[in-house]
């Protein structure tokens, strides 16, 4: 049967007044590859379509994307996003996971206008066929899933939660030296600092940087490596332990053995950013990434990677958060409109920054290790739990595979 036998467009629509950016909703705040919402960057001053806890957003600009949150919630969407609310008789949560499918997205872009911005058609869309089983096994088969992503739910608070404990460690011992207070302290260019430590530039922590390479898509020769590739869209994934979408290629192993990620390499994103967003963002290489793929992890041609001195690549990394934070890097970006380039060497070559003693860099590094090993288990464990429900989602959609009571 048609999909609009089972559920509708919203229509209705919510006073401004109401809205904030955590409940508003745009394709802009919606993330890639059902990744949910984040907070809107403004509100709008018009009425905006109504959603209610249990509908399903699905942004409808270039659906390849795969935009699409149920919502938990009430608030407001813009007109670019579908507003999707289940009828009777069908089960919101059974219904998300079912237009959650890569076949529904695929079967949306059959139907999409412009080649630009492809939007979905509206009326195509709810012609989609579809058979539902009944509401009781829908509520199990919908259940069942949403309890796979509720962990990843938790181990992504979890994970954010350790992040801001490294931060505020972070903030404590190098901006308001807190667990030094009792010692002596000198004049610097940044102010009054401890005794023995020093200020100077982020390149005397970092032994070199190595260029990206996008590789190629086929083998090339005797020497080719396969490798993966890791790209500015995969660093989130990668700073939370699971490894995002990066794609294989093929390079030269002979010509390219200086571009091999090692552990402790902190890889930034030095082009794309935008006038409100800066390039800069970064994810450090772990020694669990290093051990799951081997010597075979680069960085394309949009990022760069440095390679801290030894000892300095945790202290390096929370000190890269605290400049990315207070926007720096939008100090040593190139380009007036559209994308940005990070200045990466004039960066690391002429920012002021502070340099603990080594063995404070090291006592520190522990504690973050620490942390650190925690975030990474919980990204890997979210790896595998998100690759169970994604074999599972098409066979118990399709009636191949069924619940055991």
């Amino acid at each position: 049967m048609e999909l609009s036998k089972y559920c509708k467009y919203t229509t209705s629509r919510i006073d401004p007044a109401s809205l904030n950016v955590d409940n508003y909703i745009s394709t802009e705040n919606m993330m890639q590859n059902k990744g949910g919402v984040t907070a809107a960057s403004k509100v709008p001053t018009e009425k905006a379509v109504e959603y209610k806890p249990g509908d399903i957003l699905i942004s409808n600009i270039r659906p390849y994307f795969k935009k699409i949150w149920l919502a938990d919630r009430s608030g407001g969407c813009s007109s670019d996003v579908l507003c999707i609310r289940a009828l009777k008789g069908t089960d919101s949560i059974y219904l998300y996971y079912l237009l959650s499918q890569d076949s529904f997205f695929d079967y949306v872009m059959s139907g999409a206008k412009g080649s630009k911005m492809p939007r979905g058609d509206k009326s195509q869309i709810m012609k989609w066929d579809v058979d539902l089983p009944g509401i009781d096994e829908q509520r199990r088969i919908g259940q069942m899933l949403k309890n796979i992503d509720d962990k990843i739910a938790i181990n992504n608070r979890i994970n954010h939660n350790l992040e801001e404990q490294a931060q505020a460690l972070y903030k404590s011992w190098f901006v308001n030296f807190e667990p030094f207070k009792g010692g002596k302290f000198i004049d610097s260019e940044l102010g009054m600092i401890p005794e023995g430590w020093r200020v100077g530039r982020i390149a005397d922590m970092v032994a070199d940087t190595y260029n990206g390479d996008w590789g190629k898509d086929e083998l090339t020769g005797p020497y080719t490596k396969r490798v993966l590739c890791i790209r500015g869209a995969d660093i989130p994934s990668l700073r939370v332990g699971s490894s995002g979408k990066m794609p294989i290629r093929f390079i030269q192993d002979k010509h390219f053995q200086s571009k091999f990620l090692k552990d402790g390499d902190i890889v930034v994103e030095i082009s794309g950013g935008s006038p409100t967003q800066s390039t800069g963002r970064y994810c450090r290489i772990s020694d669990s990434l290093i051990n799951r793929y081997g010597n075979s992890l680069i960085c394309t041609n949009f990022c760069k990677a440095v390679r801290p001195l030894g000892g300095y690549s945790f202290f390096l990394s929370l000190l890269w958060d605290h400049l990315y934070d207070n926007g720096v890097m939008f100090s040593y970006e190139n380009g007036t409109t559209g994308i940005k380039n990070l200045d990466l060497a004039g960066l690391l070559a002429g920012e002021p920054v502070l340099i603990p003693c080594f063995d404070i860099v090291q006592s520190f590094s522990k504690m973050i290790s620490s942390l650190n090993h925690k975030v990474l288990f919980n990204g890997l464990e979210n790896e595998l739990l998100a690759a169970q429900r994604d074999t599972l989602l098409p066979k118990l959609m399709s009636g191949t595979t069924k619940l055991t009571n």
